[in-house]
């Protein structure tokens, strides 16, 4: 039986996201390992807390961790940005990650706005 969050298109592109960005950072050079650990971490942070806000019970604590996937989402940004700068990632893998950080962000935006508009 699947869990009901595994069908959310959300939690669905915050995990190939996250898979992307572990797949990427392998290729990452020695000396970046901060980089690669802070960026893996934030990426999965955002699937990880859609999973957890589903389980939750009340529709705030739902929302809340609804809120922090969306704050992990913002957290890859300055790390994607920093890695483009150290030429880790070509400038089109960034523009290509950093749009479907943008497409997470909205969807969980509407997760978000759905608690809120099931509470009244």
């Amino acid at each position: 039986m699947a869990f009901a969050f595994e069908k959310l298109v959300v939690y669905q592109k915050s995990v190939d996201f996250a898979d992307q960005v572990c797949e990427t950072t392998e290729q990452f050079p020695r000396g970046y390992g901060f980089l690669v650990d802070q960026l893996n971490r934030a990426a999965l942070s955002i699937a990880a807390n859609i999973a957890e806000g589903n389980g939750r019970f009340t529709a705030p604590d739902r929302k809340n961790f609804f809120g922090i996937a969306r704050g992990s989402v913002q957290e890859c940004v300055p790390l994607l940005e920093l890695a483009h700068r150290r030429k880790l990632l070509t400038p089109e893998a960034h523009t290509q990650l950093k749009s479907r950080l943008e497409e997470i962000a909205r969807m969980l935006s509407g997760l978000i706005t759905g608690v809120d508009n099931r509470k009244s």
